[in-house]
């Protein structure tokens, strides 16, 4: 997408007729400024959404410290991302039998640990495992899309191998719900639960900052219906009514392209982040991982995963389980 300021020629051109007119000289002037002043303003606008977008997409100190501690029997987990950062994350065993593994993947804002609790004190009959985004702290790196998506397909390796459950659901929250995406789209998952989630990062700044090339601009545009599209796998939404965050449009368009959209619920009233203090939302969470489950039997999986492995096997330097806190 070509820049809207207005180009330089087209400033010099219009100070060459201004001088030519010879009459209303200080109008002219003043047009004169107020174009080169509006055209500066935009380009300044423009460079400094560019280069802090980073900032307004992964506030990291935002949940750098978590609320709540690790449950019971929670083990800290540490893998090593394809570059050698850090990632921390932890595993909180099912307290009943075990149904199978939950992956959880929380929004920009939402601490793991906080988000591995969440999960856990609502779903006792799965094996829950939540990581710190990559440059969320304690993990080390920097964040971006990229990064975000390769230390999922990690993350499910390393946890495929070291619980072997027969089956893998996948929760994502908002951000989260994009790195759910892209991890079905790549590993073979049993189904996925995505709460407020959208088509694209891109589509939602395109609409809110219609004034901005923001197509062109935007480095991380987490493109989640383009990952689902024709993907045979069984999902559930759940929507905010109130959501302030993602027009309902987003959702929708990300609804159109899932094949198997096995739930789709709304929670009255609810905000974007208030959605997860509500009782009906924790009831149509059950409802909507019975509803992945019973659309296909169970299978027992390969412990190798596909599109080849992502992490080094249980016990080497790739994953270090720590004791529980």
């Amino acid at each position: 997408m070509t820049s809207r300021c207005p180009p330089r020629t087209f400033l010099l051109d219009l100070e060459v007729w201004l001088r030519r007119t010879g009459s209303g000289a200080e109008v002219n002037a003043t047009l004169l400024n107020v174009l080169i002043g509006g055209a500066a303003a935009y380009g300044l606008t423009v460079g400094a959404l560019y280069l802090l977008q980073e900032t307004l997409l992964f506030p990291r100190g935002a949940t750098s410290v978590p609320v709540y501690g690790l449950p019971e029997r929670a083990e800290r987990v540490e893998l090593l991302s394809a570059e050698g950062d850090r990632l921390v994350g932890a595993l909180a065993p099912a307290r009943e039998l075990s149904r199978g593994l939950l992956l959880g993947f929380g929004g920009n804002a939402w601490n793991a640990d906080d988000l591995l609790v969440f999960l856990a004190r609502r779903v006792p009959d799965h094996d829950v495992v939540v990581f710190h985004y990559r440059g969320y702290p304690p993990s080390g790196g920097r964040p971006s899309e990229a990064a975000l998506y390769a230390d999922a397909l990690r993350v499910h390796d390393w946890a495929v191998r070291r619980l072997a459950p027969r089956r893998v659901v996948a929760f994502g929250a908002s951000l989260g719900s994009a790195v759910a995406a892209h991890l079905a789209a790549r590993r073979p998952l049993d189904g996925l639960v995505l709460v407020t989630p959208f088509d694209s990062i891109e589509a939602i700044a395109a609409e809110r900052y219609f004034w901005l090339p923001v197509r062109a601009l935007l480095r991380h545009p987490f493109r989640a219906a383009e990952q689902l599209r024709g993907l045979d796998v069984p999902a559930a939404v759940i929507l905010a009514e109130n959501d302030r965050v993602v027009p309902r449009a987003r959702s929708e368009a990300l609804i159109e392209a899932l094949v198997r959209p096995v739930l789709v619920a709304t929670v009255p009233g609810a905000g974007h982040n208030a959605i997860y203090d509500r009782e009906e939302f924790d009831r149509l969470l059950a409802e909507a991982l019975r509803a992945v489950e019973t659309v296909g039997p169970s299978r027992l999986r390969d412990p190798a995963p596909r599109h080849g492995s992502a992490v080094d096997p249980v016990g080497g330097h790739g994953a270090r389980p720590l004791t529980a806190r």
